[in-house]
């Protein structure tokens, strides 16, 4: 009965609701169905910047990943197939899907293929050949390889060349020195699967380098390479954020400049898709395309019976209460979705962080050399076992700078004078100044003998986090020792051939006096004298010249400021004073106003000599030499010294070649020399830091040039 007179009621309010609102009801259900589309349409926009922020995430944790594989080979003073397995370990513990292996390559023309491959067989491979495609260009060849997806490791000594597309990946990274994706192609190992479950692949690639020299410059050594599966790599990254109702694809750019579907996820839902998004990913260097469709009657929101039942008179009512319920519990569970998808999407980056970490950990704890963080306040961040290793001393409790050189026992290279507070590089780091391959001498409890260290240190700034300053520790005992040793040996044969030639040269005398006397035939005997006397005098130059390369090569440099023009006027003296005048003009020199530079005197001195000694030997016979020493501004702080002549200058093509060891430029006219003049001023111009270099002169003969820092002026001949 209540039933009844109820279905009454409602069907009075139906007849009342439709007799009032007919005019209205074709209005109100076209905007309720432009809601539910724009609904739907909102979903799949929030849908697709979850996906494209999500391929964009997952792609920048790959590159990561690869980069900070490549700074861990860059880092090994050798590359073996176990160093690089061990490297490559951590990525197998990411579970990077759709990842296949990773690779060392190294490159190589036609004519070092059998050397490098008698390389990497002395490093760790020692099966593998080196099969080139073709000829006349450079070639690219697999090395090391790891898996990654549980498989074999692909075949190495692979030219990889013959492919387009990983070829160009391999080239544009060498050229910008950043990671790089390639264009799509079927990878080498995927050619024997069948072709159902084929997929289209790429590559990432960055460039590895070898350590900086102490002049901070790097050589190229190769590359490391990670294959990806497309369809693996969107599937695993995508799928979840579909939740089966969108259609995605993944394209990228063709070899032929084309786009091409690198990979694809279908939804299994039916319906027309009405609803279309498209997006440009990032992925390394490229713009990649994301494209979505969706059937807007399955997606939340986007379908309903609210139109139909607001355009039924009878039922209007309870329809439009039950519309509000459905409105208002499907956008909690909306709201609860995005909540847990927030929530799964914080816990996978903080794994990815912990993974970085780990595999940061790890490159830190395996290279030699000792590396520390400090903080704006000299705090230690950070720091790796090599750099407690080679300190002795814990790194830690020691905030201030200025109880460092106590704490460590922090010394000069002479090992007695500690080494001063403001001239540590750390401090001069914090301060913001670099610094490459500072010497000083480590000696406590641990160290009791004394450690040499060359120490390198660079500012952080505030992208680091808190500004502060980094040190590189490296370990030159042995090095030094070494070096030591070659010079004592240098000494010694000095020393031992300088015996015989006196007695020689003293015995070759003798034997001219008595030629002078007319006790022997001088016809018979001068000329064999003569040549003796000229052989000894050219070995005891050419003993001369090794011992002063050697010292611009090894000893120790001792900088002082001092007054460069003084110096120069005393070696303009000291060499015309030991000229002998008989038959030729005196050399007309003219030093200009020189600055005071700072400098290992003793070293400028003997660098003087040599220019200036050249620039009157190279001057024709019955020719007075006219030679002008002057300087100009370099960059801040530098000065550039310009040693012109007007002789017989350089020949076409050998103004670099000049400064090598035991080259000279006119071996065939009548100027004697060892060739190591000129190697001996490079030496000691690049050991200042400087440069050196040689051009024609205007007006005929040469212009040698070299840089110097500028001292204080104040202070000439202060330490």
């Amino acid at each position: 009965m209540r039933l009844r007179r109820w279905m009454r009621s409602a069907m009075a309010l139906s007849v009342l609701v439709a007799l009032a609102g007919l005019a209205g009801t074709a209005g109100v259900a076209a905007v309720l169905v432009a809601g539910q589309r724009h609904e739907a349409d909102d979903q799949l926009e929030r849908r697709t910047e979850l996906m494209a922020e999500a391929v964009t995430t997952e792609a920048d944790r790959y590159v990561d990943s690869l980069r900070t594989v490549a700074a861990a080979t860059a880092a090994l003073e050798t590359v073996t197939a176990s160093r690089f397995g061990q490297v490559a370990a951590p990525l197998r513990r990411m579970s990077l899907a759709g990842a296949t292996s990773v690779a060392f390559l190294v490159p190589a023309a036609d004519g070092q293929i059998a050397g490098v491959q008698a390389l990497w067989r002395s490093r760790g491979a020692p099966d593998i050949t080196l099969t080139p495609v073709g000829t006349g260009r450079e070639h690219i060849f697999s090395i090391f390889s790891e898996p990654l997806d549980g498989g074999l490791p692909a075949a190495t000594g692979t030219d990889v060349t013959q492919l387009p597309a990983p070829d160009q990946a391999f080239t544009q990274a060498r050229r910008t020195g950043q990671t790089t994706v390639s264009d799509t192609y079927l990878l080498l190992r995927d050619r024997d699967v069948p072709p159902d479950r084929r997929q289209l692949s790429f590559i990432l690639t960055a460039p590895v380098y070898e350590p900086p020299d102490a002049a901070g410059r790097q050589e190229f050594r190769g590359w490391v390479l990670m294959g990806i599966r497309g369809q693996d790599f969107i599937g695993a990254t995508l799928r979840r954020i579909s939740q089966n109702l969108l259609d995605v694809t993944l394209s990228a750019q063709g070899a032929d400049g084309a786009r091409v579907a690198v990979a694809t996820l279908r939804a299994t839902v039916s319906g027309e898709r009405d609803l279309h998004r498209d997006v440009d990913v990032t992925m390394a260097q490229r713009q990649w395309h994301l494209s979505i469709e969706a059937p807007s009657e399955r997606l939340p929101g986007g379908s309903g019976v609210l139109p139909t039942t607001v355009a039924v008179a009878g039922g209007v009512l309870s329809l439009l209460l039950a519309g509000l319920v459905y409105v208002l519990a499907t956008g909690r569970l909306r709201a609860q979705n995005q909540v847990r998808a927030a929530t799964a999407q914080l816990r996978t980056a903080e794994t990815q962080a912990r993974d970085q970490a780990s595999l940061l950990e790890t490159v830190l704890n395996s290279i030699n050399d000792g590396v520390a963080v400090v903080d704006a306040d000299g705090e230690f961040l950070l720091h790796n076992p090599a750099a407690r290793r080679i300190l002795g001393v814990e790194l830690h409790g020691t905030a201030q700078p200025e109880s460092w050189q106590a704490h460590y026992g922090i010394y000069r290279p002479d090992g007695a004078v500690p080494f001063p507070v403001e001239e540590q590089p750390l401090v001069r780091a914090l301060a913001g100044e670099r610094t490459d391959g500072v010497e000083m001498i480590i000696r406590n409890a641990r160290h009791p003998n004394g450690v040499r260290i060359a120490v390198s240190g660079r500012p952080l700034g505030p992208g680091a986090g808190r500004a502060g300053a980094m040190a590189v520790f490296h370990d030159v005992t042995v090095q030094h020792a070494r070096e030591a040793e070659l010079t004592s040996f240098a000494g010694m044969v000095a020393h031992d051939l300088r015996t015989p030639l006196t007695m020689v040269v003293g015995y070759t005398e003798l034997l001219a006096e008595s030629v002078d006397a007319g006790s022997v035939d001088p016809v018979t005997l001068r000329t064999p004298l003569t040549q003796i006397s000229a052989g000894a005098e050219r070995m005891g130059q050419l003993i001369h010249d090794l011992l002063v390369y050697a010292t611009a090569r090894d000893a120790s440099l001792h900088s002082t400021d001092f007054d460069l023009a003084d110096v120069a006027s005393d070696v303009v003296t000291l060499i015309t004073a030991s000229l002998r005048p008989e038959g030729e003009p005196m050399p007309r020199v003219t030093v200009g106003a020189l600055p005071t530079v700072r400098a290992d005197q003793n070293m400028i001195r003997q660098l003087l000599d040599n220019l200036i000694g050249n620039a009157i030997k190279y001057t024709p016979p019955g020719e007075a030499a006219r030679i002008d020493i002057s300087a100009y501004p370099d960059r801040p702080g530098w000065v550039r010294i310009e040693v012109a002549d007007h002789g017989i200058g350089v020949p076409e093509g050998q103004h670099e070649a000049i400064f090598a060891g035991f080259h000279r430029a006119h071996a065939d006219g009548p100027y004697a020399g060892t060739g190591l003049g000129l190697a001996i001023c490079k030496h000691i111009v690049d050991r200042h830091g400087g440069t050196i270099a040689v051009a024609d002169n205007p007006g005929g003969g040469s212009r040698f040039s070299f840089t110097l820092e500028l001292g204080d002026p104040q202070d000439p001949d202060g330490e």
